[in-house]
């Protein structure tokens, strides 16, 4: 089993990320032969300020293995230290219908009403996409609702390939089904995701806020006036109240109806401190390990580098049989 999984590399990271994609990362490493990539050449599908990408790439580095990647078991690297996911996609925008991309819905909604201004990177992403995955051989991708759609056009890439050449350069990777993971919302919000690009900074916990500001945070978290129920089903049309259940549920690797059945009855007068003393217990040490490797850039691009020459090795041979395979003459 290979797993293939990337990240964007933005900054202020939060308990969103955390939960809802870290988290489960350090989990399937345990699992399965693990290539984790920082996705830098998607984030320049956007306008982007160089010296912040640069410095967002190092902090996801350091959050990641603050949060329990392991470098030794899985394989961390970003993108650009790693041409052949550049070179695998140009050879497959080449067998791509711009028909298939015309279907993907991200890129109306990323383009909104300028789609004549968007990038053509923006456009043909989903290609890049399959790239990063069949390059690896993978065998299984974890994949969110949002990116099912993309998942089935990286099959479909790779079956045409494959198809039109004859060949047999690609595995069609699976999507891995493992533990659901956690949707954190907006603490201001329980409709809205948790996200850095909310105006109100106590719409989230940010990995680098102290312990102070955790509980700051959570105590005035949106709420309602009702007790917790004994029964998830009546937790139903409560957002907010969902929410934080779902959060104290993910922090404490249990489920949504294990911490029901503990605070039933309770208001959140109670079950607000109770939940910032488990985030606090639970992100402290991480952040504090995320500030010391943070400070170490040597160390950081030492791990990429690693990660990189790792993947290159991995990489190569299906890149050298895609070349081959569309007849053209290389070495």
């Amino acid at each position: 089993m290979r797993t293939v999984s990337g990240i964007q590399p933005t900054g202020n990271l939060h308990l969103g990320n955390y939960l809802g994609a870290i988290k489960n990362w350090v989990k399937l490493q345990k699992e399965s032969e693990c290539l984790f990539f920082l996705a830098d050449l998607h984030a320049i599908t956007v306008p982007n300020d160089p010296a912040e990408l640069s410095a967002n790439c190092r902090n996801m580095v350091a959050a990641l293995v603050a949060a329990g990647v392991d470098t030794q078991k899985s394989i961390l690297f970003n993108q650009a230290r790693v041409p052949q996911h550049a070179e695998l996609a140009w050879l497959l925008i080449c067998n791509t219908p711009m028909g298939w991309l015309d279907r993907m819905t991200q890129f109306k909604e990323k383009s909104g009403k300028h789609k004549q201004r968007s990038s053509l990177g923006l456009y043909g992403y989903p290609v890049l996409q399959a790239a990063d995955v069949l390059i690896y051989q993978a065998t299984h991708v974890p994949v969110g609702e949002d990116q099912k759609q993309h998942l089935e056009l990286a099959r479909d890439i790779a079956t045409k390939f494959n198809s039109d050449t004859g060949s047999e350069v690609f595995n069609l990777p699976e999507p891995y089904i493992g533990e659901t993971a956690a949707r954190i919302m907006s603490l201001r919000d329980g409709a809205a995701k948790m996200s850095k690009s909310d105006p109100s900074d106590l719409s989230r916990i940010n990995m680098t806020d102290d312990d102070d500001t955790i509980a700051k945070k959570i105590k005035k978290a949106r709420t309602d006036a009702e007790p917790l129920p004994g029964k998830l089903e009546d937790l139903e049309g409560r957002a907010e109240a969902t929410n934080l259940v779902g959060i104290y549920a993910a922090l404490e690797d249990s489920t949504p109806q294990a911490v029901l059945d503990q605070h039933a009855g309770q208001g959140f007068g109670a079950f607000k401190p109770a939940l910032a003393d488990l985030a606090v217990s639970k992100l402290s040490p991480i952040r504090d390990r995320y500030e010391e490797l943070r400070q170490d850039e040597s160390a950081i691009d030492e791990i990429l580098r690693d990660g990189a020459e790792r993947a290159q090795a991995l990489a190569q041979p299906t890149v050298d049989k895609a070349y081959a395979a569309l007849g053209l003459l290389r070495g």
